[in-house]
């Protein structure tokens, strides 16, 4: 058996397309959806991942505009920065990339964020309305794991789901989008005893803990959905002959790198279907951060 690999790149696309024919209708009415994005420091993986997002924008006719501060701003600086995005009226969602800098109080950021520009879905009011089954705005990653399998025709309601991974970003709000879809869902993470019988209960396991390859085959269920959020960059050789076929350890060699999801690449012997890295969700969450921006421009006041 191989895994059925679902193309989340060619389904982000299509998402695109759907979200730039809602932008020219709202452009036709006077109100061009404008993204706001806060980067902070010079990480090189967030300013890539600035880029994508600011592409998708071009891509689908969304405004945007990027404001750069300095590793070294204080918080205080990082508030005002929000703030003036929070007061704009042609910028309808706000994007603080992450991680910020270690002093920067991530926490007051976050809640600084106007909810209803809230386009990451990260502020307390947007966590409590998702909770309650009454979402503004979801977290992108999870809302394009969603939207993966229900484009892919994956039945969730009935099913074992099990989630890899705690976060505040991923791991929780996809839980609760699980269980609002009536699967019956367990989290677990590092700490969890016997984690691979734990995983191996599981109809779909969504794979986001962080640790390149670490889900193999003995974690999975012949025949699950395994959804790959982890993004991992190895340098290591000896990692690389681990987990990249021949194809890609060729690549690798000319590069000296390579990105690598949470997932072994012999999951795909067992698995029913499977998410790659890259292409899988990664152009899926870019794709819902578009969707969420022209939502906040058609509700905006």
């Amino acid at each position: 058996m191989s895994a059925t690999i679902l193309d989340g790149a060619a389904m982000a696309a299509r998402i695109r397309a759907e979200v730039r024919e809602a932008a020219a209708r709202l452009g036709e009415r006077g109100r061009r959806p404008g993204l706001g994005v806060l980067l902070v420091g010079d990480d090189p993986a967030s300013a890539v991942y600035v880029r994508g997002k600011t592409r998708a924008c071009d891509e689908v006719g969304l405004a945007h505009e990027t404001q750069r501060l300095a590793a070294s701003a204080a918080t205080e600086e990082v508030l005002e920065r929000v703030e003036d995005y929070n007061r704009r009226t042609d910028i309808h969602g706000i994007l603080v990339q992450l991680p910020l800098p270690r002093h920067v109080d991530v926490d007051r950021v976050l809640r600084a964020v106007a909810p209803a520009k809230d386009v990451d879905g990260f502020h307390p009011e947007n966590v409590g309305l998702l909770v309650q089954k009454r979402p503004r705005f979801v977290p992108c990653t999870p809302a394009g794991i969603m939207e993966l399998l229900t484009r892919s025709g994956i039945a969730v309601a009935g099913r074992r789901a099990v989630v890899l991974g705690r976060s505040d970003i991923v791991g929780k709000p996809m839980a609760m989008l699980l269980l609002h879809a009536d699967a019956t869902v367990t989290v677990c993470h590092s700490r969890t005893p016997d984690l691979a019988a734990v995983t191996r209960e599981a109809d779909l396991l969504v794979a986001a803990i962080g640790r390149p390859g670490f889900v193999r085959a003995e974690h999975v269920r012949p025949g699950a959905v395994v959804i790959e959020v982890g993004i991992n960059r190895i340098e290591s050789r000896e990692a690389a002959v681990d987990l990249l076929d021949a194809e890609r350890l060729r690549a690798f060699d000319a590069r000296g790198n390579a990105v690598v999801g949470d997932v072994h690449r012999s999951v795909a012997a067992v698995a029913g279907a499977l998410s790659p890295v890259p292409g899988g969700v990664g152009p899926l969450t870019i794709a819902m951060l578009v969707a969420n921006t022209v939502r906040a421009a058609e509700t905006a006041g």
